[in-house]
């Protein structure tokens, strides 16, 4: 058996070698000026409190929360002395907004909550590139069971669609969320035009639940009873290349790559906000927990962009494209997500 101590060596070495990217230096590389974060209040909310403060603050769709709000409210930090690995600096929040998903709870209907924070440009110019980040933390012992959403991007003259089995069609919208499957396998999860380049890579399951597309299931894995920092990059496609970018880190280390995404067809598709849709589900209630669980949620910024992405990829055509693959990238992404993961754990 191979040793222990040798393993964790060896692990740490690859992870002190690996190159992290914080969302500032990411947002830096890729010359996304534009940035903003959310306000959080400087003292905790009750659930009704909490309500009036994030239809008043963080510019939700249609004015409304739309599912859930009693769901919600701002705490004190359940883990003050349990950051991110690899964070540098404490939250920069005096309370953290908690989602509760109540026992025997899915879905939309009777789990976590879901809106849409938009993101407007002062000049009225619109964001074709644009990154998320946050912290996330689940209860100890949280019981993952077969899965749940967690917040992402959204975009698209619908904002509505493009979720709950209401399928992206190139003109109307697209969502990227994140989602835990079972012992918290993280992935990307994502309502696209059904692509055959990003379907045949393996990498993706696509509308295999007749709902969304899982890109990367088990790139990494979250963590209960600590804070776990996401930032998704999400680069638009040029309307007649399938040169779309989604990539993900956890923990600032790389995990999830994918570079021939289509997300649109027709420009009337751009980057609107934050996705903040989470629950447990699935669609029946074997995905329920049998206990009522939380997650909370601290840190959140978005960084934008106008400019689409400028990688090279196949043309779209009818039926989609079938574009090259890129192996040793995707390598590179799973040998560091699962160290990522390793060190958490260790």
């Amino acid at each position: 058996m191979f040793p222990r101590a040798l393993f964790i060596a060896l692990s740490s070495a690859v992870l002190a070698s690996a190159q992290l990217v914080p969302a500032a230096s990411l947002a830096s590389q890729f010359s996304l000026a534009t940035s903003t974060s959310l306000p959080f209040p400087s003292a905790t909310l009750s659930s009704s409190d909490a309500q009036s403060y994030l239809v008043d603050k963080w510019s939700l769709s249609k004015g409304k929360i739309q599912d859930l709000p009693e769901n919600l409210q701002f705490v004190q930090d359940p883990f003050p002395n349990k950051p991110a690995p690899s964070s540098t600096t404490a939250s920069g929040n005096s309370s953290v907004l908690q989602v509760t998903y109540p026992s025997g709870g899915f879905g939309t209907g009777s789990s976590g909550s879901q809106f849409y924070t938009l993101w407007n440009t002062s000049d009225g110019s619109v964001f074709n590139t644009m990154i998320l980040t946050y912290e996330v933390a689940f209860d100890s012992g949280f019981d993952f069971v077969k899965g749940g959403k967690l917040p992402g991007l959204r975009g698209g003259p619908e904002p509505n669609g493009c979720s709950g089995g209401n399928a992206a069609n190139g003109s109307n919208c697209f969502s990227n969320r994140l989602m835990w499957r079972s012992q918290g396998r993280g992935e990307v999860y994502a309502y696209l035009p059904d692509s055959k380049d990003l379907c045949s890579t393996g990498d993706a399951l696509c509308n295999q639940d007749g709902f969304g597309t899982s890109i990367r299931r088990g790139a990494f894995n979250f963590i209960a009873g600590q804070w776990n920092r996401v930032t998704m990059l999400v680069r638009l496609n040029d309307i007649r290349t399938a040169n779309g970018q989604v990539s993900l880190y956890y923990n600032d280390v790389p995990a999830i790559n994918e570079q021939t995404v289509v997300f649109r067809t027709n420009s009337d598709i751009n980057v609107g906000g934050m996705y903040f849709s989470t629950f447990y589900g699935g669609s029946d209630a074997s995905w329920a927990p049998s206990t009522t669980t939380h997650t909370y949620f601290r840190n959140i910024q978005l960084y934008g962009s106008s400019a689409q992405s400028n990688l090279t990829g196949s043309k779209i055509s009818a039926g989609f494209p079938t574009a090259p693959v890129v192996p040793w990238e995707r390598l590179l992404a799973v040998v560091l997500g699962c160290v990522a993961t390793l060190f958490a754990v260790l």
